[in-house]
């Protein structure tokens, strides 16, 4: 046995196909599958019922996987732990980003991190939230940068900023030309979200419900960019996060107004696992990004 058949197994795991947990390990079908065999032999039960065409774990089989799951935890604390010999800001690092931070967020601190810390090979990795939490059990990312959802609550967590959100409309919408809108001036608009598995949606819909504001249900977006293409045609309106709207706030047929009565807002946060002995960068890089945003946010001056 060793660690790579644990990651097969755990691949099987998450994924529930061969095919997609042996792409996910960067292996053949035969490979992950002879492995997960081989895997059973030596431990000498089941893992898997063979008997259809789905992967259906046996008790034991889901037992093992918990455990799996936990020994790829260690070994990866194991090497942090490694890698700390030399300088604390050296080496790779991997990051996790949500797509709807991801391009707005990084050409604000990507240059600022590399050179405040020369050493460090930053590897970033854009998902949605259920995705970079589940590599994050894994191992396989480091740390995270995301909006605040309940998924997170077993991390260590370090507030970045908060981020307001505004209405974005089309220039011809009766709430255009308003400098400022109070969320309850949107019942009966047709407001587009995005689709399942990006937290904004959620974030979104809460401040939806409390202001009694309906979605439109035939249509939902797989990113911020499909989204504001939509509202650019005329289709409807929706909350944009500050980062993603324009500072000269009309663009291409879309308005980005500031919204009151509540402020949508969103906390952005780094995340890691407990226990991590690279705890020491994981500050530091939040460090910096904290003493970066307030400027950021407040040139493009949301509340004007």
């Amino acid at each position: 046995m060793n660690i790579r058949d644990l990651e097969y197994f755990v691949a099987l795991a998450e994924y529930r196909h061969f095919r997609k947990a042996a792409d996910a390990c960067n292996v053949s079908q035969p490979t992950l599958s002879g492995q997960v065999r081989k895997l059973e032999d030596e431990l000498g039960v089941m893992l898997l019922e063979r008997t259809s065409r789905k992967v259906l774990f046996t008790q034991t089989g889901l037992m093992l996987v918990e455990q799996a799951r936990e020994v790829l935890r260690n070994v990866q604390i194991f090497r942090e732990m490694a890698s700390k010999q030399g300088e604390d800001m050296s080496g790779p690092m991997h990051i996790g980003l949500i797509p709807t931070v991801a391009p707005y967020l990084l050409p604000y601190i990507i240059t600022l991190l590399h050179d405040a810390f020369p050493q460090l090979e930053l590897y970033l990795h854009e998902a949605q939230t259920n995705v970079i939490v589940s590599q994050l059990e894994q191992g396989k990312l480091d740390c995270a940068i995301l909006a605040a959802v309940k998924e997170t609550d077993p991390f260590i967590k370090i507030p970045l900023f908060d981020e307001p959100m505004c209405l974005a409309a089309h220039v011809d919408n009766r709430l255009a030309k308003e400098k400022v809108v109070k969320l309850s001036e949107l019942r009966g608009e047709k407001f587009l979200m995005l689709e399942d598995g990006h937290c904004l949606r959620d974030h979104a819909m809460g401040y939806c419900f409390q202001a009694g504001i309906d979605e439109d249900k035939r249509f939902r977006a797989t990113s911020l960019e499909t989204l504001r293409s939509m509202i650019s045609a005329g289709r409807g309106i929706t909350l944009f996060p500050e980062l993603a709207a324009p500072i000269d706030r009309v663009r291409d047929n879309v308005v980005y107004i500031p919204c009151t009565d509540p402020v949508p807002m969103r906390s952005i946060e780094l995340i890691y696992r407990p226990g991590s002995p690279l705890r020491s960068r994981y500050e530091q890089i939040a460090k910096k990004v904290k003493e970066t945003m307030p400027a950021v946010l407040a040139k493009r001056n949301i509340n004007a």
